[in-house]
């Protein structure tokens, strides 16, 4: 990996960052040439799987598509997420969960959710040589207490523990925060305030970077948030040659 953990705080005042999703070698080895991080989310339970949420993605999910990604990835900073449960009893438990997946995929660092009651469990980690992104906002992983899928930082009162938040994870010695579904005139405030990057999602362009699902931008899901933007129609494109190659198969026009 050419992209590390430093070039990612160092681009923080030279461009944008660019990172996007990625679960398979296939997918990653086209998106390493264009991006700077690909991260290996939780949320392949909904894309890869079917799931109805992130909650049933283990750790056994995540070093398997991680290793994928990883083995094929020259330039990208490859980034998996913690799954839900397997860190947020200690900063113990969060350790020995991010040091299996890390040795287990040879990823360059690990991604969490939470606010300032996860800053000891990334000091924790980040003092045993584990890089961590956090993440604040709309936490997938807290989608029942949050009452579902919402903007965040609507309040004065929301907004003001978002910012904090933020601060306290800096602090804490996290390298980047991903802002989800963040308001934007929030989420720009808080890029201003704090010395890491802030890789948005659905937050505005006056965060750091910007990440999106490899799928949703690139026309395969069914359905995507209001925020994303298709840069192209895959599913059409090949419902079209599926199409096409059941047609020439039936009419005995393929193979020749």
């Amino acid at each position: 990996m050419s992209i590390t953990v430093p070039k990612i705080i160092n681009l923080k005042n030279q461009r944008p960052i660019v990172a996007l999703t990625a679960y398979n070698a296939q997918f990653a080895e086209i998106l390493d040439a264009y991006v700077d991080i690909l991260l290996v989310g939780d949320s392949l339970g909904m894309v890869v799987y079917g799931a109805p949420s992130t909650l049933s993605v283990t750790v056994e999910d995540i070093i398997r598509h991680t290793r994928a990604v990883a083995s094929v990835a020259k330039n990208a900073l490859v980034v998996a997420d913690l799954p839900f449960g397997s860190y947020q009893q200690s900063p113990k438990q969060a350790f020995a969960t991010a040091a299996q997946i890390m040795a287990q995929t040879n990823c360059g660092a690990v991604k969490l959710e939470g606010g300032a009651e996860m800053a000891p469990t990334i000091e924790f980690l980040t003092k045993r040589c584990i890089p961590v992104i956090a993440h604040i906002g709309l936490m997938p992983q807290s989608v029942h207490v949050l009452g579902g899928y919402k903007r965040q930082g609507k309040t004065s009162e929301s907004a003001d523990k978002l910012r904090q938040d933020a601060k306290t994870l800096d602090a804490a010695g996290a390298f980047a925060i991903v802002l989800e579904c963040v308001e934007a005139e929030i989420a720009a405030q808080i890029s201003a305030e704090i010395k890491i990057p802030t890789i948005g999602i659905g937050s505005g362009n006056q965060c750091d970077g910007q990440v999106l699902v490899t799928e949703d931008m690139a026309g395969l899901s069914a359905h995507t948030a209001s925020f994303v933007k298709k840069y192209t129609d895959l599913r059409q494109n090949l419902s079209a040659a599926v199409q096409l190659y059941a047609d020439e198969v039936r009419a005995r026009k393929f193979p020749l």
